[in-house]
């Protein structure tokens, strides 16, 4: 039993610190994975949507904290409760999102590990069982550190998240583990290999032959059959290949400017996914930026998915000499963390990509 309980602490402490601090990375992304959770019939309470942030910043910090705390023994007993409190709820959050195909990627490691609904309720299932372990297992569990010790590690992890957590905040994540990165090419993530896998889809095609109904499957192809056809039931069997970047557009009155303005070898683009909750008093600066980079031969262009009433009333409100497209909003959440942000394309391929914090550290020649 003690190593059995030995192998559950290191499983779950250092998963506990690995999920945390990759969403402590992108705090901003985890609440928008937090608004759709609010929003959705999963936990349906659309009042905690305009406090996302704050949530996804506490319960990210927490898991890393409860992580180190239960690798080094600090309370054990409060820890190890509170990860069985927190490994309940979000077994029963995946899945019911699996079940109900409410939320299809649960976010437990943002970006950088992608799993499916039911990817995510095993995993959590598998912790479950880990944690149980240890709470069956709780009085073999010994400290590593002496108690002065142990309090100065965990202070530490804490201020060490809040200091991290601000500076993601107030200017990108530190690791990008988007498409969207920088050095990506946008163009190249909206391909798809000529060798790449397609989706493959069993068709369950109903009829009534002879007042009996019958039940024909194929793999596309409409089946020769005498008789009333009923219905047909569709099931997909394998995956085809999903390219990084997809749905993505430039439009302007229903035309997508996208191909075009890919090809422009300097190209400025203000992203600001709803102007509602832009930061406007930025644009003044946005202003002097674009203004600059038009000079400097730049092409400029604001991206968003707020109606032309609001893109207007910025333009004339801040004097701006640049058009607004649309693009979609989830898109433009994706691309950068910030809004509004800014990026400085060549040919589709990201040079730069800033906070608008970091603005005056852009550059045009």
């Amino acid at each position: 039993m003690k190593y059995l309980v030995g192998f559950s602490r290191a499983v779950v402490g250092l998963l506990f610190i690995i999920s945390g601090f990759i969403k402590l990375n992108d705090p901003v992304g985890f609440s928008f994975k937090l608004e759709e959770y609010f929003s959705s019939g999963v936990l349906n309470l659309p009042f905690l949507e305009p406090i996302a942030l704050e949530i996804s910043i506490a319960v990210v910090i927490l898991e890393v904290l409860l992580g180190v705390m239960l690798l080094v023994g600090f309370r054990i007993k409060f820890t190890i409760w509170s990860l069985l409190v927190m490994i309940v709820f979000f077994t029963f959050l995946t899945f019911y999102s699996a079940y109900f195909n409410k939320v299809t990627d649960c976010g437990c490691f943002g970006d950088a590990i992608k799993l499916t609904p039911w990817e995510s309720f095993t995993k959590d299932v598998i912790l479950l069982v880990l944690i149980i372990i240890l709470v069956v297992g709780v009085n073999t569990i010994r400290p590593i550190l002496r108690n002065g010790a142990k309090r100065v590690i965990v202070g530490i992890t804490l201020f060490a998240c809040a200091i991290f957590a601000y500076h993601v905040l107030h200017h990108l994540p530190a690791i990008d583990f988007r498409p969207y990165k920088i050095g990506a090419n946008i163009e190249d993530g909206m391909n798809v290999p000529e060798d790449a896998p397609v989706a493959i889809f069993d068709y369950a095609w109903k009829f009534k032959v002879d007042g009996e109904e019958i039940i024909i499957v194929t793999q596309g192809d409409y089946p020769t059959v005498e008789g009333e056809f009923i219905g047909v039931e569709t099931t997909e069997v394998q995956k085809g290949y999903e390219p990084p970047i997809h749905d993505f557009t430039i439009e302007q009155e229903g035309e997508d400017f996208a191909v075009t303005l890919l090809q422009e070898p300097k190209l400025v683009m203000i992203v600001a996914y709803d102007l509602r909750k832009s930061n406007l008093n930025v644009f003044g600066d946005i202003k002097t930026l674009s203004d600059s980079a038009i000079k400097s031969g730049y092409k400029v262009i604001g991206v968003s998915a707020s109606g032309p009433e609001y893109t207007e009333d910025i333009k004339n409100k801040y004097r701006l000499n640049f058009e607004f497209y649309f693009t979609d909003e989830t898109t433009l959440k994706t691309i950068v963390r910030s809004n509004p942000g800014i990026l400085v394309l060549e040919k589709g391929t990201i040079l730069e990509k800033v906070h608008y914090n970091d603005m005056k550290k852009l550059k045009f020649d």
